[in-house]
């Protein structure tokens, strides 16, 4: 919604002050279809030659989820941390081959389905169950497990990146290809120097709309979701982070319920659950 928004406001600041200064804005309407085609044509089709086909998938579809809310809400973050400590809880009253059955089987483990909200993401249940795994092998001690944990979340956050980063060379390249725009507006015009300076002004006028089309492309639109993506990627990061922490602190030999606070307590300010919230849902769900 507050993208929208800010679209709106943007788009009524610039040409609303334009229209109110006595600008034509008949001019821009007129030569708007051609330069944009001309500019977002070239924009996407360097977008295409520029990125492998999987990042041109996650860069369009991470632009559509800019004008979603932000799915890591304090109410995913108490399912994330009920779901470690019950885990955690059941291996520590019953030791780790309790867990192996849950581990292995997620969607048919009666621990998993209390909490659908985590269960409908794979990527945080394959990060939890493979080393769950390797905790219940006991083939690797804590510092290994935290290095392979860091290698995964370093992938990760290189392979989210992409997009944003693909994202961010297209807004880099749009004012280049409105100036491209109004370069052949201007050629056009050259051609027709013998028409009335009335007729050549509004041509002139219709070329320098593709410059001020690719700029206001460029950080006007562009810039801005590419921000946006970048904060809902450090988003994704953070939730592995908080299992990272939880799970590495429960190697270390302390109790489910200190571990989940060590991992309550890397998440952001906004949507970290407080102890009494969090201490609340665990008992909630163990009701």
């Amino acid at each position: 919604m507050f993208v929208i928004i800010g679209f709106v406001v943007s788009m009524l600041c610039i040409f609303g002050v334009f229209i109110a200064h006595g600008g034509n804005i008949g001019v821009v309407l007129k030569a708007l279809p051609f330069e944009m085609t001309t500019i977002l044509g070239a924009a996407l089709g360097a977008f295409l030659i520029n990125n492998q086909m999987k990042v041109v998938k996650a860069a369009f579809k991470g632009m559509a989820g800019c004008f979603k809310g932000s799915r890591y809400t304090k109410e995913r973050y108490l399912q994330l941390l009920a779901l470690l400590y019950d885990l955690l809880q059941k291996a520590r009253k019953e030791g780790l081959m309790a867990i192996e059955q849950d581990v292995d089987n997620p969607h048919e483990s009666a621990v998993f389905q209390k909490y659908p909200t985590i269960t409908a993401d794979h990527h945080v249940v394959e990060f939890i169950t493979d080393y769950l795994r390797m905790m219940v092998s006991g083939n690797l001690n804590a510092h290994e497990i935290e290095s392979l944990m860091d290698s995964e979340i370093e992938t990760h956050h290189q392979e989210a990146h992409a997009p944003v980063a693909a994202i961010g060379r297209l807004a880099g390249g749009l004012p280049a290809f409105g100036i491209v725009a109004a370069v052949l507006g201007v050629v056009n015009t050259m051609g027709s120097v013998g028409q009335p300076p009335a007729v050549l002004g509004a041509m002139i006028g219709s070329a320098l709309v593709g410059t001020f089309l690719g700029i206001l492309l460029a950080y006007g639109v562009f810039e801005p979701l590419g921000g946006l993506m970048d904060q809902k990627v450090e988003e994704s990061g953070k939730e592995l982070q908080c299992v990272k922490t939880t799970l590495l602190a429960s190697m270390q030999g302390y109790a489910p319920a200190t571990a989940v606070e060590f991992g309550r307590k890397v998440l952001f300010s906004d949507v970290r659950p407080t102890f009494t919230e969090l201490e609340g849902h665990v008992k909630g769900k163990k009701a």
